[in-house]
């Protein structure tokens, strides 16, 4: 097996073409991205596994940091709500919305990612005549999970080691799916609902039209839109079959992945286990927690204890940052920066952090927090004292993470 290279470089995400520096630099002051949406990108560094069988959820609640028990068979939100996941002309269906987790080592250490969806069951949608709910087939549902393309194989290897006895199937059907990101400013991510509200709108009410429902609510397997479940400005997010285009995605608006990842670049979002670095990475750095992926009440799992144990300790000295690198004038530069490059400070030449995933003149970098604010005026990259490093303290960040800095 070739050796693991830690950080993102744009050859492992990026399919196509990279962007040039003119468009690059045009994204990067929001004159498209922030004022257009929603705009669209296949993941293709991204694949799809399949778990199915009578022991999935207990199966993936002893190995992942998060609470996969809402996918339990049962209605939506549990049992006082049995009502609400019933399709009616009237009413849009209720799905398990997805779930961000992550597998770790067992010294807690980042392994993989996933996003984990649960179909809905036929009984909780309408039928393909759209004028009522399925059958009631009392068959478990399958779970699918969104995961790194790039280590695929390890996962599947690392899941039917720990399989055992445990009556569940795990398949590889990144041919047969695809994944989806939606994003841009204009989208609708302030909505309550956890899917679409685009979407859910059409179709339903007054007057329906079984024909919108089909295009916006997905095909006859429910695949449908959802709001990420990591932060709401990320989007929204989705598999769906590979021999189709998602619902209300309109060919002008597919647009490259690097341009999601420029989307999340600006916003501290690292993805998959090369931005984060597998076997190395210690998931409360690299803002897991804050972006969903982590339940401190679901009790025990692969590398659960030294997670909480560093969560109750409440002290994390190193955070993953959004960057900016720029000249003395602080004008952007341009593909200056590589991932590995040390962060230093200026005058006294102290090393604050690395680099981690570079485009254009946007990246991001694991950097002691005290010192990235206290002197994000004097920050450099080791070797190019010409190219400063300007920190950002992301929105989405809770105010504890920063109240001593």
């Amino acid at each position: 097996m070739p050796p693991f290279k830690p950080y993102r470089t744009l050859s492992l995400l990026i399919r196509k073409p990279i962007l040039t520096n003119h468009a690059c630099l045009r994204f990067q002051h929001h004159h498209s991205l922030e004022s257009s949406g929603p705009i669209a990108c296949r993941l293709n560094s991204r694949s799809v596994i399949r778990f199915r069988g009578p022991d999935t959820v207990r199966f993936l609640q002893g190995l992942l940091s998060n609470d996969v028990r809402r996918f339990s068979d049962g209605p939506p939100g549990g049992a006082d709500d049995a009502t609400a996941s019933l399709a009616t002309p009237n009413l849009p269906l209720r799905s398990a919305h997805p779930l961000y987790t992550a597998m770790l080592t067992p010294q807690g250490r980042f392994l993989y990612d996933l996003f984990i969806y649960r179909p809905s069951r036929p009984d909780e949608k309408l039928d393909q005549t759209g004028s009522g709910p399925g059958p009631n087939l009392g068959e478990p549902v399958p779970l699918f999970a969104d995961v790194d393309a790039d280590v695929l194989d390890e996962i599947l290897v690392c899941f039917k080691k720990y399989r055992l006895r445990s009556k569940v199937e795990i398949d590889n059907v990144a041919e047969e799916f695809s994944c989806w990101q939606q994003f841009g400013g204009k989208l609708s991510a302030d909505s309550s609902s956890t899917e679409d509200p685009d979407a859910s709108a059409v179709g339903w009410g007054k007057g329906i039209d079984h024909a919108g429902i089909s295009a916006t609510q997905g095909n006859d397997l429910g695949w449908r839109w959802f709001k990420d479940p990591r932060l709401a400005s990320l989007g929204f997010r989705g598999i769906f079959p590979s021999n189709a285009t998602p619902p209300l995605v309109e060919s002008d608006k597919e647009m490259d992945e690097q341009y999601y990842l420029l989307w999340r670049l600006e916003r501290g979002v690292a993805e998959g286990s090369t931005e984060i670095p597998k076997g190395e990475a210690i998931p409360l750095e690299y803002n897991l927690a804050g972006l969903n992926a982590i339940s401190f009440d679901k009790g025990c799992y692969v590398g659960q204890e030294s997670v909480a144990r560093t969560h109750h300790r409440g002290v994390i000295r190193k955070r993953l940052l959004p960057l900016k690198f720029v000249n003395d004038r602080g004008e952007e530069m341009e593909q200056k920066v590589s991932p590995g490059s040390e962060v230093i400070e200026a005058t006294s030449d102290k090393k604050v952090g690395t680099v981690t995933t570079t485009l254009g003149c946007r990246g991001m970098g694991l950097l002691r927090v005290e010192e990235a604010f206290k002197h994000s005026a004097s920050l450099c990259i080791k070797g190019q004292q010409d190219v400063k490093v300007k920190t950002i303290c992301p929105e989405w960040w809770p105010s504890e993470w920063t109240q001593d800095h």
